[in-house]
C-alpha cells in the first residue's frame, strides 16, 4: 500500500534526552511541547516488543520465503497416523494435548451442571442443565443475567473452563471453572478465575470482554491448524481449524507429504515432515562419576528444536505473522517476553503467567543440552518417570550424590529436588506450574533483589536471614555473579555500569542479556554506544532484538546506521524490530537498505495484521503510516484502534498528536477530553492534555492537567521532569526545585532529573548544590560530554 503524504518523516520522541540541551541550557516547556513529548511510541505484548527471544546459532535457517515443501503438505488429521504410529497415538489420545478442547457432551464435561451457584462480588453464576444442553447462567452488561449454552470445553486438569458463543462468530470463556483436582485435594468445587477482583462489565477482564475472548486469546494452543479468518470491517470472525484439539500435527507440521512417502515406503531425508525434533541424534546421556551429572556423549550439532515449537504455546509471546512455519526458530512467527519486570522478578524467576520456555532458556539444563523430551514423555505429556519427579531427576543426577540429606540438608525423603529447585507459582486459582530455570536456592541473594526463595517458601515461619545463615553454613560464603544483581541495578536505574558488565558477559543466558541490553540508560555513553553495536551482531537473535531495542538512545544518524543492516536479518522477529526503529528515521536510510527496508515494512504490517482484531495493532500502524508522511492513513488506523477500544491510551494519544503535528489543535483537545470523560485519571492524557494546554497558551489551565498526571502516575519519572520543567518556564523555580529535589530520591539513577535540577540550581546561583547534584549525575552516566561540561563550568 502506499505510503506518502503531507506529514513531515521523523520525531523527536527517541530522541537522547541531551539533545535540545545545547549550551547546558534547559528547555523551555513551550519548546518541549513542540518536540512531540506527547507522543506514546507503542510496542505492542506484549504489542509486537513486550516479547522476543532466540538463542545462539538459530540464524542459520531463514524465514525468507516458504519452500516448496512447506507450499504442499496439507493437514491430513491425527487419524492417519495412526496405523504406523499406534503406540504414540495411544499416548497421545489420554493427553492433555488431546482433551485441550473437546465438544460439550456429557462424557467430556467434568463439572456439575447441577443448578449449583457461584457467587462473585454480589454477582451469581449459576451451572445448569436443561434437557441434554448444559448452561450457565452469568451477569452481562446492564447487570441482568443471561443464559449461554456450552460449546467446548477447554482443558481438562487442574481446571476445566468453558467456551460459550458470541457475537461476531465468538467464543468467550466463562468466568467460573470446574476445578477438576480430587475432594482431598481441594477439588471438585465450581470457582471464579478472578476471585479478588469485582470485573464489571466493561472490564477487559470480563468474561465477555477481550482478554476472554477464545479466538485471539487461546486458539492457536489449543487447536490444530487455527485460522482466525478474522474480518476487520465486520469485525467479526470466521474461525476454522483441522482439529478442534491439539493434534499430531500441532507439533510435527501437516503430515501429507510424510503419509504419502509412507505409503509408497519412498522417504526423503526429513521423512516428509516439516519439522525434525530429533533433539538427541545419536547422542546418549552418560554419567560423569566425578560430579555425578550426566553429560552428552556428543555436542549439539544444530540448535535445539524442541523448545522451539513447543515455545509456540508454552512461551509467553505475540504473534508476528499471519502463517505459522513449523520446523522454524520461535522468532521465525512470534516474539517471546524477556525478563520484564512485569512477567518476572528479579532474578529471573517466574512472577507472572509466562509459561515455561523464557525460564528454560536460563537453565544449566538448556545449555548443557537437555531438551524438553528428555524429561517429558511428548506424546503423553507427561514425565519420563510417573514415579516421582526426583525419579526423573535421577536419569541425569547421581541419588547417591543427590539426594542424600549431605545434599540437601533435609530429612531422608523430606524433600523432592524441584521443591527447592523448580519452586511453583500458582495460578488460575489452583493451577501449581513449576519454574522451569533450574535454580539453586539463594536467599541471600533473593533477599538483596526482592526475589522469592525456595527457602522460607517452605518456611514460612522463618525469614531470609535464617535462610542466607543456614545456606552460608551448609555450602560456604554465596556466589555474587549471578544476573540477578545487574537485572536489578538495572530495573532500579542505577546506571549502565552493572548492565555493560552483563551484557558483556558471555556466561549470561541470551534472554538475559538482551533484557539487560533493554534497561540500559540513556543518554550513552562511547562505551555503551560500542556495547550495543557489538549486540546487533551476536550470534545469538534474541540478542540482536535486545540491541535493537537499546538503539532509541542513540542519535537519529546512528539509530538507522547500525539497525539497516539487520532489516535483512535471517531472523523476522528482528527484520520487523528494526524497520521499528528504522522506520521514523526513513529518510536517512541509504540507498543499499532500501529493499530490505520495504521488504521488511511489509512483513511488519503482516505482522500488525495478523493480531487486527486488537487496538494496538492498528495503533501501531498509525504510527507507521505518520512515520511515512501519509496523515490520512495514519488517522484511519487511530481510528480504528478507538473503534475497537476507545480507551486504548496510544492510540488516543498518537491521535491527539497527530492532529497537534497538523495544526489541530482543537481537535486534538477533543479527543484528550474525550477519553478523559472515559477515563478521568488516566494519566498519559492528562499529561498530553497539559502539553497542548501549555502550547496554546492557557499555561495555568496547562500546569493543572501536568501536575494532576505526575500525581496520578507518581512512578513515572518523566512526568515529574515535565511538571517541573513547566513550573519554572511559569516562573515557579524553587517548587520546581523542590519537586525535583523530592523526585530524586525516588529515582536516583534518572538522567533528566538530575540534569533539570543541577541547571535549575546553577541558574539559581546555588552553585555547591549544582555540583554536588552534577557529580552524583556523572557517578552514574560517566562521559556523558555535557555533563562533564557543565561540572567544569561550574568549578
Amino acid at each position: 500500500m502506499p505510503l506518502s503524504g503531507a506529514v513531515p518523516a521523523g520525531r523527536n520522541l527517541f530522541q537522547s534526552p541531551l539533545q535540545g540541551l545545547e549550551g547546558n541550557a534547559l528547555p523551555c516547556l513551550t519548546a518541549m511541547c513542540r518536540s512531540g513529548v506527547a507522543r506514546v511510541r507503542l510496542r505492542p505484548f506484549t504489542g509486537l516488543s513486550l516479547l522476543a527471544l532466540l538463542f545462539s546459532g538459530c540464524d542459520s535457517t531463514s524465514n525468507s520465503a516458504p519452500t516448496s515443501r512447506q507450499v504442499t503438505a496439507a493437514f491430513v488429521g491425527s487419524a492417519a497416523c495412526q496405523t504406523c504410529h499406534d503406540q504414540e497415538f495411544s499416548l497421545w489420545r489420554e493427553s492433555h494435548h488431546a482433551l485441550s478442547m473437546q465438544p460439550a457432551t456429557p462424557s467430556n464435561v467434568l463439572g456439575q451442571f447441577t443448578d449449583i451457584d457461584v457467587q462473585h462480588f454480589g454477582q451469581t453464576s449459576t451451572a445448569f442443565t436443561r434437557g441434554e444442553k448444559m448452561l450457565v447462567r452469568s451477569p452481562v452488561a446492564g447487570g441482568s443475567a443471561q443464559e449461554f449454552p456450552v460449546r467446548y470445553t477447554f482443558g481438562v486438569y487442574p481446571l476445566q473452563q468453558y467456551l460459550v458463543e458470541a457475537a461476531g462468530g465468538r467464543l468467550q470463556a466463562l468466568p467460573i471453572a470446574w476445578d477438576s483436582r480430587s475432594t482431598a485435594a481441594g477439588g471438585q468445587r465450581w470457582f471464579h478465575l478472578y476471585p479478588t477482583e469485582p470485573l464489571a462489565p466493561g472490564d477487559p477482564l470480563h468474561w465477555q470482554g477481550p482478554q476472554q475472548n477464545w479466538n485471539f486469546m487461546c486458539a492457536e494452543c489449543h487447536s490444530t491448524n487455527l485460522v482466525k479468518n478474522y474480518q476487520v470491517d465486520s469485525n467479526t470472525f470466521a474461525t476454522t481449524w483441522s482439529e478442534l484439539n491439539v493434534g499430531c500435527e500441532g507439533c510435527h507440521g501437516p503430515a501429507s507429504l510424510h503419509v504419502n512417502e509412507a505409503e509408497t515406503q519412498q522417504f526423503s531425508a526429513n521423512r516428509g515432515l516439516l519439522a525434525n525434533l530429533n533433539d538427541s541424534g545419536r547422542a546418549t546421556w552418560r554419567m560423569n562419576p566425578a560430579t555425578g551429572i550426566a553429560e552428552r556423549s556428543e555436542p549439539r550439532l544444530r540448535p535445539p528444536q524442541q523448545p522451539e515449537a513447543c515455545g509456540r504455546c508454552h512461551a509467553r509471546r505475540s504473534v508476528i505473522s499471519s502463517n505459522y512455519v513449523y520446523g522454524q526458530p520461535l522468532l521465525a512467527t512470534h516474539i517471546p517476553a524477556l525478563l520484564d519486570e512485569a512477567l518476572y522478578f528479579a532474578d529471573g524467576q517466574v512472577d507472572e503467567e509466562v509459561f515455561v520456555y523464557g525460564s528454560f532458556l536460563q537453565s544449566k539444563m538448556y545449555e548443557a543440552g537437555v531438551s524438553c523430551s528428555d524429561c517429558h514423555e511428548p506424546h503423553a505429556a507427561t514425565l519420563r518417570n510417573a514415579a516421582s519427579t526426583s525419579a526423573v531427576c535421577a536419569t541425569c543426577h547421581l541419588p547417591s550424590r543427590f539426594a542424600s540429606a549431605e545434599h540437601h540438608h533435609h530429612e531422608e525423603q523430606a524433600v523432592a529436588c524441584v521443591d527447592c529447585h523448580m519452586a511453583s507459582r500458582t495460578f488460575m486459582v489452583v493451577d501449581d506450574r513449576r519454574d522451569h530455570s533450574f535454580r539453586i536456592p539463594r536467599p541471600q541473594m533473593s533477599d538483596s533483589v526482592g526475589a522469592p526463595d525456595a527457602c522460607t517458601s517452605c518456611h514460612a515461619d522463618r525469614n531470609a536471614a535464617w535462610a542466607s545463615a543456614a545456606m552460608t553454613d551448609w555450602y560456604g560464603t554465596p556466589d555474587t555473579s549471578h544476573y540477578a544483581y545487574a537485572l536489578n541495578a538495572g530495573r532500579q536505574q542505577n546506571g549502565n555500569a552493572a548492565l555493560l558488565r552483563g551484557i558483556e558477559n558471555p556466561a549470561y543466558p541470551g534472554i538475559v542479556r538482551a533484557t539487560l541490553l533493554t534497561l540500559l540508560q540513556a543518554p550513552y555513553s562511547q562505551a555503551v554506544a560500542t556495547t550495543i553495536s557489538t549486540a546487533l551482531g551476536d550470534a545469538d537473535g534474541l540478542v540482536r532484538l535486545g540491541a535493537l531495542r537499546a538503539l532509541p538512545g542513540l542519535q537519529p544518524e546512528q539509530q538507522v546506521d547500525l539497525a539497516s543492516p539487520l532489516l535483512a536479518d535471517s531472523l523476522r522477529g528482528v527484520r520487523v524490530e528494526a524497520l521499528r526503529v528504522v522506520s521514523p528515521w526513513r529518510n536517512l536510510v541509504h540507498a543499499r537498505h532500501s529493499r530490505d527496508f520495504s521488504d521488511a515494512e511489509a512483513e511488519f504490517i503482516d505482522a500488525q495484521l495478523a493480531t487486527a482484531e486488537r487496538p494496538a495493532a492498528h495503533a501501531s500502524l498509525g504510527n507507521l503510516y505518520l512515520d511515512a508522511g501519509n496523515a490520512a492513513q495514519s488517522e484511519a488506523a487511530f481510528r480504528q484502534a478507538l473503534r475497537i477500544d476507545a480507551l486504548h491510551v496510544g492510540a488516543r494519544g498518537n491521535l491527539a498528536d497527530l492532529y497537534r503535528r497538523l495544526g489541530r489543535d482543537s481537535d486534538a483537545e477533543d479527543v484528550l477530553r474525550a477519553g478523559l470523560a472515559l477515563r478521568p485519571a488516566e494519566p498519559a492524557w492528562q499529561h498530553a492534555l497539559g502539553l497542548l494546554l501549555v502550547r496554546t497558551d492557557r499555561q495555568t489551565e496547562g500546569l493543572q492537567a501536568l501536575r494532576k498526571a505526575s500525581e496520578d502516575a507518581p512512578d513515572n519519572a518523566r512526568y515529574l521532569y515535565v511538571y517541573a520543567v513547566a513550573l519554572n518556564s511559569l516562573a515557579q523555580s524553587d517548587a520546581a526545585i523542590d519537586l525535583l529535589a523530592s523526585s530524586l530520591q525516588r529515582f536516583q539513577g534518572d538522567f533528566d532529573l538530575h540534569w533539570a535540577l543541577a541547571t535549575m540550581l546553577r541558574d539559581q546561583q546555588r552553585r555547591e548544590e549544582a555540583i554536588a547534584v552534577t557529580e552524583s549525575l556523572l557517578e552514574r552516566f560517566p562521559g556523558i560530554q555535557p555533563a562533564e561540561d557543565l561540572l567544569r563550568s561550574l568549578q
